[in-house]
């Protein structure tokens, strides 16, 4: 099974570790605050679980997931993620997480600015498009009617396969959308970003499952620029 390090252990990070675990994969989770903040989550985690800080955990993953505000993204740490697959969750909400003058000033989309500061790092964008409540409940086997898809987008086809087989395991198919910019086409204000709000409880789990084939129509359905 796979090791996966975590840098950012929130919401998202955290149910991810959850699914990971549960799907017989070990996991490292970081923080900005110290491993020692960690040791509640850890424990409950179990076993295959343990803290240490963003270096190391970015060391110990063969895959690293990124979960931290878009406006952090330069202290993820560039050396031990050379050549490795990072997981790009990141959205940009500037009423929640703050302002990015950069992104704000038009200099790099902020669906490319984490793999603009890992230049040497396989990034792969995902998990972006889920409510951390919807990703916990809405996993099903593989061939289930119900089973839903995730959309994926990144320049490495290696890189993309080992994520779309991460995320098989934990209860969902990849939808490849393409390289890396058109990870534009699930971003934040999109049709397909959040497709599993249920209209009538919103945020509320657990979510509305969301077919391969209805998110190939939410993603058409955003104009190419």
């Amino acid at each position: 099974m796979t090791t996966i390090g975590f840098i950012g252990s929130g919401n998202l990070g955290s149910t991810l570790a959850r699914l990971a675990v549960d799907a017989g994969h070990d996991v490292v989770l970081s923080n900005s605050r110290g491993p020692q903040t960690l040791q509640g989550l850890v424990a409950r985690l179990g076993p295959r679980a343990r803290a240490a800080t963003p270096v190391g955990a970015a060391a110990a993953g063969d895959l690293v997931v990124v979960t931290i505000p878009v406006r952090a993204h330069r202290q993820v740490p560039a050396e031990p993620l050379h050549g490795k697959t990072v997981i790009d969750t990141l959205n940009y909400d500037p009423a929640r997480q703050g302002r990015v003058p950069g992104i704000d000033a038009g200099d790099t989309p902020a669906h490319l600015l984490l793999a603009a500061h890992l230049t040497r790092s396989h990034v792969v964008k995902a998990f972006s498009s889920i409510f951390f409540k919807h990703l916990a409940t809405l996993g099903r086997p593989a061939g289930a009617p119900d089973r839903s898809a995730l959309p994926v987008a990144g320049d490495d086809a290696t890189a993309k396969k080992a994520v779309a087989t991460l995320i098989d395991s934990l209860g969902y198919d990849a939808y490849d959308v393409g390289p890396l910019a058109e990870s534009r086409r699930f971003a934040p204000g999109t049709p397909a970003q959040l497709a599993h709000l249920d209209p009538a409880g919103m945020f509320a789990a657990p979510g509305r499952p969301v077919s391969a084939e209805r998110l190939a129509k939410l993603l058409a359905a955003q104009e190419t620029p």
